[in-house]
């Protein structure tokens, strides 16, 4: 632990040394921030204002919308900053502090799009005891699963963090603090713990979506016995689930399932599940969701109308 106190901070490389590189990804990077939070806080106001807070895929999607911002929230402002000022150091506990929060929000936003395809499962395949078996109560022990299980990934993370020398070598390449790039600069053989970082990052990732794509597959194959209606229907939203789940888990199955060691291309892969993915997500869920669109509409012309008498 001693040998940690020779670095009290570290240095991100970032995306480019070039300066109309990151003059265009600051001004890329803040459009796309506050494109998140606005949607997303769209989504996550207009369901928790209507009674589609009380049908159990749209509890998750609020989840979903608010971990969205989380998750984010926990690097993007740090990056834009970097951009705009130039200056890209971080402390040590605030490096650490971003691991842990990339991890924690990050794990738990899976384990909901987990829960939201075993919705989809029970609603499509089992219709007739979708209210029964998606209770609140058990909406609710699957999202305290989620950040049960979110905990049990983000700590074990921290602490191998935590527990690496750093002797000299502070400069990181990436964008921000992950531990496959701080493996790089700790003064030690990190092979174990490369090992250890690739079963608890790299498998969780393939379990979780072997078991969605799993699950995607047998919905589909059960829409065979359903009229065309609601086949356009099922399609539709599971459309929308499935791009959500290809968006976060391609990239970070090609960064967090391999042997412990980084690429350049690493930074422009965790652009795609660290902004990119949490922007688009309003608008897959919202522009082929009529019950959504419906329900923002109702909720925010509303809203316009009472101020408007007011």
């Amino acid at each position: 632990m001693e040998s940690q106190r020779n670095v009290s901070e570290f240095i991100l490389l970032g995306l480019s040394y070039d300066k109309n590189i990151q003059i265009f990804c600051f001004v890329l990077f803040l459009f796309c921030y506050i494109s998140l939070l606005v949607g997303n806080l769209l989504i996550l106001v207009s369901i928790l204002s209507s009674i589609l807070f009380h049908q159990p895929m749209y509890y998750f999607l609020s989840h979903l919308a608010s971990l969205d911002i989380c998750y984010t929230s926990s690097v993007t402002p740090k990056l834009i900053g970097d951009l705009l000022l130039g200056t890209k150091s971080i402390s040590f506990g605030n490096c650490m502090l971003q691991v842990f929060t990339m991890h924690f929000f990050g794990s738990i936003e899976i384990f909901i799009l987990t829960a939201m395809a075993l919705d989809r499962y029970v609603a499509i395949c089992k219709p007739l005891h979708y209210m029964i078996i998606m209770n609140r109560t058990r909406c609710n022990l699957l999202v305290l699963a989620a950040w049960v299980g979110g905990a049990a990934h983000s700590f074990p993370q921290l602490f191998m963090a935590i527990l690496l020398p750093f002797c000299g070598p502070n400069e990181i390449d990436h964008y921000f603090c992950d531990v496959f790039p701080l493996l790089k600069v700790a003064c030690t053989d990190t092979h174990n713990t490369g090992i250890l970082v690739l079963v608890n990052s790299g498998m969780v990732v393939l379990a979780t979506f072997v078991l969605l794509f799993g699950s995607y597959v047998i919905i589909l194959f059960s829409l065979r016995n359903h009229s065309s209606e609601g086949r356009r229907k099922a399609l539709s939203t599971c459309g929308s689930h499935i791009t959500v789940v290809v968006l976060c888990f391609a990239p970070a199955i090609f960064v967090y399932l391999r042997p412990p060691t980084t690429f350049p291309e690493d930074k422009i892969f965790a652009l795609f599940y660290t902004i990119i993915a949490p922007m688009f997500n309003p608008l897959i869920y919202t522009l082929r969701n009529t019950e959504m669109k419906n329900a923002m509409r109702k909720v925010w012309c509303q809203g316009f109308s009472k101020e408007a008498h007011n």
